[in-house]
């Protein structure tokens, strides 16, 4: 049974996906059309393997659904509202600080 997250619990789900640049690219995928697993990898450059991981993380956090297809399954957003808001999140400014505190910043991507 599907049910309606609370406001922040949603946030913390939006957060979690968008964690990964992975999801990011896969969301972004899914933002343009529905797709299967196998042109999904092969359009990221990764395993099956690693795309199943992720899928499963965006299916748990919410964002994604399966629609079984024939023998096949196609992943899509879960809401057509979720496209717009990864096109907002995209066209957003981003307060950065160009003297950052993290020394491992430009090794590791990660501020």
């Amino acid at each position: 049974m599907l049910t309606v997250a609370p406001d922040i619990e949603v946030l913390a789900r939006f957060g979690r996906a968008l964690a990964d640049p992975i999801r990011c690219r896969l969301l972004l995928a899914l933002r343009e059309a529905p797709a299967y697993p196998s042109d999904l990898a092969d359009m990221l450059g990764i395993s099956r393997t690693r795309l199943s991981n992720h899928l499963a993380c965006l299916r748990d956090c919410g964002l994604v659904v399966t629609v079984p297809h024939g023998r096949r399954t196609r992943y899509e957003l879960a809401d057509e509202r979720l496209g717009h808001a990864l096109d907002d999140l995209r066209t957003a400014v981003v307060a950065v600080e160009t003297d950052r505190t993290c020394p491992d910043a430009d090794e590791k991507g990660c501020c």
